[in-house]
């Protein structure tokens, strides 16, 4: 069992809660990397379909994260899309700065 995965079972009272928790976890996760990396503007009903299948795959990722080390991958690339949208804006506002006539 990978070591988040094993933590939360751990400290969760119940097996069924600790499942839960382990979804949710998989599922924010995902969501956050989904928005940082790939979210684009699109229709309210487009969203709710991707959103929908997002959750049917986390289903899969929770039955995997017992064995594979799932979260922690998802917290890297959550680490990696975070630190490159701050060096984004940070170089879109230096941009603009350098842009502006004096």
């Amino acid at each position: 069992m990978s070591a988040i995965s094993r933590y939360v079972y751990e400290a969760m009272p119940s097996f069924t809660s600790a499942g839960y928790v382990l979804f949710f976890i998989i599922f924010a996760l995902s969501a956050l990397v989904y928005y940082l990396g790939f979210a684009k503007k699109l229709k309210p009903w487009q969203n709710v379909v991707i959103y929908l299948f997002l959750f049917l795959g986390c289903l899969v990722l929770t039955f995997l994260a017992f064995f594979l080390p799932i979260v922690e991958g998802l917290i890297v690339a959550a680490l990696i899309l975070i630190i490159y949208r701050i060096r984004r804006v940070n170089d879109d506002k230096n941009e603009q700065k350098d842009s502006t006539p004096v």
